[in-house]
């Protein structure tokens, strides 16, 4: 298994099923996901920095079967820019 870091750039939705095919591009590579995908489109968005593991397949596409988020997720930016009242905390 392979290893790579890079920016997340064109980010599609191939087959759409119980689990979506997505493609996206790391820094010039060619990537699919599919085990992870939901959970994919709701944490990452372009421009991001993500930390993946896999391997090439014969089109040489290289498929990810785990990834990190490098930095905040989406759901993470989206919660902080949230103009909804916090909840306090009692101590």
């Amino acid at each position: 298994m392979q290893s790579k870091t890079g920016t997340v750039s064109s980010i599609k939705i191939l087959k759409m099923s119980e689990r979506p095919l997505i493609f996206f591009k790391l820094n010039e590579t060619s990537c699919l996901i599919a085990s992870h995908s939901l959970k994919f489109l709701a944490e990452v968005d372009e421009g991001m920095k993500l930390a993946v593991c896999g391997e090439y397949n014969s089109r040489k596409q290289f498929i990810i079967k785990r990834y990190s988020v490098i930095g905040m997720t989406k759901i993470m930016i989206e919660f902080e820019e949230s103009k909804l009242p916090r909840k306090k905390v009692i101590s």
